[in-house]
């Protein structure tokens, strides 16, 4: 099989509750959607998407995404997407790093690899464990009522595990996540998410004035030396999210035992080839695992889905509906979610029909 041509389209994806915050007060209104389809000498056509939350979350942005394809797409016809760790080195010697701007790339091929061999993305990945994964939803930074009560409505509507966004002020965080907690049923998970906002002594008063409080801490400081300093204070689960951008990174989180679990997102990793490869060290090691993205419609929730269920039920932590944030959609095929839990499509490959109708005129081809 040889690749063809190679399109790409652009979506906008607005958020259904207004803006999203995080650390520092930085906020989008929604993602900007990259979404690419490899077509085929074999008549196949494989689809992904890679969506960064703003420029500010990641080293990465959707304008670096689109311009990479100029330099990436051209140097991949006439390529196998099969093989997928060669199609990855290819593209890592026609462009160092920008590993986001080749997620989608990498998604479309292992979507082509499943419709080859009429199996699931999951079933290609090392099997199902289960047919539903826990998902969780995030309480964006706001005054502690306002948080407190968008928790309530999201446990109504079935999840159970409630990422609340800390990252500013300690004192104001101890605030928001003690309201959070105090509004939610006691069987309902909690994670403190400071995105990298805290500095070593921010981080550590918000450890010692939430002692009472079962929670897990995620990604409290941005330098991975500021967390494994962090480490001796902090008597709860710790998570890794921004830090894990490579298997050498995780490697060393393990031989420093810093970290308790960690989230793989597929952009920020370079795709499902190299998230695969964390993903099952991570497991070997004995941590948990989230597997998610940051941020797209149903084409890349359908990859994160399948990615998830396809981790050990020991070792899964969960992950997230991003289709159900967002006001548009770009395919069908998605089971819908129900309890606070996600299926993956039964479908070859990812398992959805993207909506190309609604796309409009794409951004770039290559052929």
């Amino acid at each position: 099989m040889r690749i063809t041509k190679i399109t790409a389209y652009g979506q906008n994806q607005p958020f259904r509750d207004g803006a999203y915050t995080c650390s520092g007060g930085r906020s989008a209104l929604g993602f900007d959607s990259t979404i690419v389809r490899i077509d085929t000498d074999a008549g196949l056509a494989g689809w992904g998407e890679m969506a960064p939350l703003g420029a500010f979350y990641d080293p990465s942005f959707a304008a670096g995404a689109r311009a990479a394809l100029g330099e990436l797409a051209p140097a991949l016809i006439g390529a196998d997407p099969l093989q997928t760790i060669a199609l990855n080195r290819r593209m890592d010697h026609v462009l160092k790093g920008h590993p986001y701007a080749k997620s989608a790339i990498d998604m479309a091929c292992w979507d082509l690899v499943g419709k080859n061999a009429e199996q699931p993305l999951a079933e290609m990945l090392g099997g199902r464990f289960g047919d539903t994964v826990a998902l969780y939803r995030s309480v964006p930074q706001a005054e502690p009522d306002r948080m407190a009560e968008q928790a309530r409505r999201y446990v109504a509507a079935g999840y159970t595990r409630i990422q609340v966004k800390v990252g500013l002020d300690p004192d104001e965080d101890v605030a928001r996540i003690e309201a959070v907690r105090d509004a939610l049923p006691r069987d309902v998970v909690l994670f403190a998410d400071a995105n990298s906002g805290w500095n070593t002594h921010q981080a550590r008063r918000f450890l010692r004035a939430t002692r009472s409080l079962d929670y897990y801490l995620e990604q409290p400081c941005d330098r991975y030396e500021e967390n494994l300093a962090l480490r001796a204070d902090c008597d709860r689960p710790l998570i890794l999210d921004e830090s894990i951008d490579s298997l050498a990174v995780l490697m060393r989180a393990c031989a420093d035992r810093l970290a308790d679990g960690i989230t793989i997102k597929l952009a920020r990793v370079g795709g499902i080839t190299k998230a695969r490869l964390i993903r099952d060290t991570a497991v070997e090691m004995g941590l948990a695992v989230t597997v998610e993205d940051t941020g797209g419609a149903e084409i890349d929730t359908a990859a994160m889905a399948h990615m998830s269920l396809s981790t050990p039920e020991s070792a899964r932590l969960h992950t997230v509906d991003f289709h159900n944030w967002v006001t548009v959609s770009n395919a069908t095929g998605l089971p819908p979610c129900k309890d606070g839990k996600m299926a993956a499509p039964t479908a070859p490959g990812l398992g959805v029909t993207p909506l190309e109708e609604k796309f409009g005129k794409p951004i770039y081809v290559a052929s």
